[in-house]
């Protein structure tokens, strides 16, 4: 367990020297995340998410979004499907000035996730549809795809005391111009902590139209059934 800590802080350490080396060529940023998905029964899930997004190291406030939803496994867990809610808080500073434009975002979100294994390697696709609510009564919808793999190190699988390796992709498409919103590429390790919990930590690379941006990750897992009183 010992050396599972140690490599854990290794790979950690390189992924900040690789987020430094990014930062100095682009606004840097820092995600706070939280993901639990809570299994009712062997169909119903409940998926909950926290992610508390800031401009420097949790010190300048930019986003809060607290995102909920009731999934359904239509094949054990590796196909569901899901309908939920989410609110967003934004901070963003005004072009060329210190103040902040304050802004709330209500969505309708429906995806579809399918999990799938090769060998050692875990699968993630998502795809989801948003609809956003914004200020002054704007609607908009946009369009996601989701790639994400996982692969162990010292374990066949993901579990306590597992190290692995993660990593993601996912575009977003606007219905309105302009087509291309973003896209968001990640590359990190995780530590299995326990049975259902696990920590990853790395850099997500944000590709926007005309700029880009480095945010370092901090995440964390819960994935396990809810005690019945």
């Amino acid at each position: 367990m010992k050396l599972i800590k140690t490599l854990f802080v290794a790979f950690s350490i390189i992924a900040v020297s690789n987020y430094s080396s990014l930062a100095q060529q682009s606004d840097l940023g820092n995600w706070f995340v939280y993901l639990a998905n809570q299994k009712l029964n062997n169909n119903w899930t409940w998926a909950n998410e926290i992610q508390y997004r800031s401009y420097n190291f949790a010190s300048d406030f930019e986003q809060l979004l607290i995102r909920t939803g009731i999934g359904y496994n239509l094949t054990d867990n590796n196909n569901n499907l899901l309908l939920g809610l989410a609110y967003i808080r934004s901070e963003p500073y005004i072009n060329g000035t210190d103040n902040k434009l304050k802004s709330n975002e209500f969505r309708v979100y429906q995806q579809f996730i399918n999990r799938q294994t090769i060998g050692r390697v875990a699968l993630q696709h998502r795809y989801r549809i948003e609809e956003r609510f914004l200020p002054n009564n704007a609607f908009r919808m946009r369009f996601r795809y989701f790639l994400a793999l996982n692969i162990p190190l010292n374990k066949k699988v993901i579990e306590k005391n597992t190290l692995y390796l993660s990593g993601y992709n996912e575009i977003f498409i606007n219905e309105q111009n302009p087509t291309f919103d973003r896209n968001r590429i990640f590359t990190g390790v995780g530590l299995g902590v326990g049975k259902n919990t696990r920590i990853e930590t790395g850099v997500m690379y944000q590709l926007f139209e005309t700029r880009n941006r480095p945010q370092w990750q901090i995440i964390f897992f819960n994935n396990a059934a809810l005690r019945r009183r």
